[in-house]
């Protein structure tokens, strides 16, 4: 009889102990501070772990974005336009391009004729990079 008494007992203390007691309060810096002790010098609104309403979590499921198509660019009509017309000179262009992006990342050291004196000039990092954009647009465009 004592054990189930004992059991009784437990189970109406059980939910008061489970309720813990919260202090809240604003710092001078306008943060908001919770804790279960109260800071001395703090004046301190005392509230009931009970009295807090649980927020409910993951009830909206996420909506996935479609991709909106870009407009297609100059460069990629009159690509596809030569891809129509001269096939030939489609694969040519390919060709073109996977060889010289082979070049742009095989070699590190590569240079260019100046247009203006016709001398040879060491590319930048910033020329290689551009070359290399240039010509992956090209392998994008006319290698399909």
């Amino acid at each position: 009889m004592k054990p189930l008494l004992l059991l009784l007992a437990s189970l109406f203390i059980a939910p008061s102990v489970l309720g813990a007691t919260i202090y809240t309060w604003t710092d001078s810096n306008g943060l908001v501070h919770y804790s279960q002790q109260v800071p001395p010098g703090v004046d301190a609104k005392r509230i009931s772990s009970d009295d807090i309403e649980p927020s409910k979590i993951g009830t909206a499921s996420p909506i996935r974005k479609t991709a909106e198509k870009e407009p297609e660019t100059d460069l990629a009509k009159s690509a596809k336009l030569i891809k129509e017309k001269d096939a030939k000179q489609a694969e040519s262009i390919c060709e073109s391009a996977k060889h010289s992006m082979s070049l742009l990342d095989t070699y590190n050291r590569l240079t260019r004729k100046d247009p203006v004196t016709g001398e040879d000039v060491v590319m930048t990092e910033e020329a290689k990079q551009a070359a290399r954009a240039e010509n992956a647009e090209r392998v994008r465009l006319f290698c399909n």
